[in-house]
């Protein structure tokens, strides 16, 4: 047998081998159904409103800056119904940033068309700020993130929304405006960063 032919089959096996390690892998990653949506290492496929500068940065999608004065958005092309979603982020004292979630309308993103999931430390409204979910769950008093890793827990299951903030319950509501949509982040000002942003339809 040739040296070259031996040379292929080696390939061959190799590649055959690496795809049913990259299977099982893949299938265990994926058998308590999380989806990555943000892995830190890179943007991924988003539909977006207004421009800001995402980009990958030490292992988190960053946004540091935009173009006008709209906030801006960046939209999963996948609409959810009823899920669970865990997002770590990190923001400083200027971010005003989000999650918003069953987006009705992704060329008119906001609180009205989506649950707004806020990261907002200076809003001056403070009992919708982070840890709220704006016009339907207030906090009070309004935790703090700014400056530091924080982490959200977001479930959605039909009426019922609740939020968990590093761990602790900051939203337990009902409200029936909005059943399914895409969800976006946010950048309106400051700097935001997100990773491990996971969801889970249910």
């Amino acid at each position: 047998m040739k040296r070259s032919t031996v040379c292929a089959i080696g390939l061959l096996l190799m590649a055959a081998a690496s795809g049913a390690l990259y299977g099982i892998t893949s299938a265990a990653a994926q058998a308590d159904g999380w989806i990555t949506v943000v892995d830190g290492k890179e943007v991924g496929q988003w539909d977006k409103l207004g421009e800001a500068n995402w980009h990958i940065a030490d292992g988190a999608l960053v946004a540091d800056r935009k173009e006008g004065k709209d906030p801006t958005y960046i939209i999963t092309r996948t609409s959810y119904k009823d899920f669970e979603i865990r997002a770590e982020f990190w923001a400083d004292e200027e971010a005003n940033s989000g999650i918003f979630i069953r987006c009705a309308d992704i060329k008119n993103v906001d609180s009205n068309t989506c649950y707004e999931v806020n990261i907002f430390d200076k809003r001056p409204q403070p009992e919708y700020g982070t840890g709220a979910i704006v016009d339907v769950g207030k906090v009070d008093p309004m935790p703090k993130a700014a400056g530091k890793w924080n982490s959200y827990e977001i479930t959605a299951k039909g009426d019922h929304l609740v939020v968990v903030l590093n761990g602790v319950k900051t939203v337990d509501a009902h409200d029936s405006k909005h059943a399914a949509g895409p969800f976006a982040l946010q950048y309106a000002s400051g700097v935001i960063k997100f990773r491990k942003v996971q969801i889970k339809p249910l």
